[in-house]
């Protein structure tokens, strides 16, 4: 490949970029983000620590000042940070309500909400697109193609979406101010006191990317930039010998993982649920968290109430405590 004199004539789809005098003395992952479409210093920091960056030829580490006249060569160009969910008809979909504005997914669990890659095809982004191509657009972001809501991968249950624009304003709205009533089933460890409120924060674990951290208290919440969560504990019943609870749980917030890291928080995580501490179940290989009810406003103005009993793997393991 023949490198260009001046790095401002280099395409978009440039895997080789030779350093200017003006980059001179930059570390080799600011230098990337500077050059490269869609490259973040994240993204970069990980191709680097992937032995996919390279400087003449050698392989370097995100920290490498770079020279001018040095070629860095990628291996790799980054995906782009939003688009279109490709359609995907055979992903089956269990579809709990539809209607000309709305769509509540029954969601089954270990399929993901919506595409990071954009050769990502198994989500029930991918699947809705296929079946309601007017929500191509809409959303928080396009890859999330009228999804109002997420829930983790291993979550299963109710999952709202809408077909216009309209109406994703509206029922966004609605949830940002606790408008929708949220419920879900989880089956925690121990004897659960009901009803109960939780209203701490939440954050992002700075030690493990893979967690939320509850904050319990004022300062530890500012300094890890928590953002308010309140979940509400409704009913709990203890479950055959008592060693678990089934409970009834409102999120009156939206934020990752949140009823997983409150009851946690109590001494209570749940079951199947690893990275929280909760026990394992024979037959179980997920935590058992489960959307179970959503109360809304539909488009007419009339009040919209959904249902999802406990899927067979979750209502086999509440038969085997019993």
């Amino acid at each position: 490949m023949t490198l260009p004199d001046d790095p401002a004539d280099e395409g978009d789809d440039a895997l080789e970029h030779r350093v200017s005098e003006s980059d001179a003395g930059n570390r080799v992952d600011v230098f990337l983000v500077g050059r490269v479409p869609n490259m973040t210093r994240a993204k970069a920091k990980t191709l680097a620590a992937e032995g996919k960056v390279r400087v003449d030829g050698h392989r370097v580490r995100k920290g490498h000042r770079v020279a001018a006249g040095e070629v860095v060569t990628l291996e790799e160009l980054p995906p782009p940070s939003d688009f279109d969910p490709a359609p995907n008809a055979e992903l089956a979909l269990q579809i709990a309500h539809e209607d000309e504005h709305l769509v509540v997914v029954d969601k089954q669990a270990g399929v993901p909400c919506h595409p990071l890659r954009p050769d990502e095809r198994d989500t029930i982004a991918n699947a809705l697109v296929a079946r309601y191509p007017e929500m191509i657009g809409i959303g928080h972001a396009n890859r999330e193609a009228g999804l109002l809501h997420r829930l983790d991968n291993d979550t299963s249950g109710l999952l709202l979406a809408a077909r216009d624009r309209a109406t994703f304003e509206r029922l966004s709205e609605e949830l940002a101010e606790r408008r929708v009533d949220k419920r879900y089933a989880a089956l925690c460890r121990g004897f659960v006191h009901a009803p109960a409120f939780i209203d701490w924060p939440i954050a992002h674990d700075k030690a493990d990317r893979r967690r939320m951290l509850v904050c319990e208290r004022p300062e530890e919440a500012d300094r890890m930039g928590a953002r308010p969560a309140s979940t509400e504990v409704l009913e709990a019943d203890l479950v055959g010998s008592g060693a678990f609870s089934l409970v009834e749980v409102r999120a009156k917030s939206a934020r990752r993982h949140q009823v997983r890291a409150h009851l946690a928080s109590l001494g209570h995580p749940l079951a199947g649920d690893e990275l929280y501490g909760g026990p394992p179940i024979d037959g179980l290989d997920r935590h058992f968290l489960h959307a179970s009810r959503i109360v809304l406003t539909g488009a007419d103005g009339k009040r919209l109430e959904l249902r999802s009993e406990l899927p067979p793997d979750l209502a086999a393991v509440v038969r085997g405590l019993e």
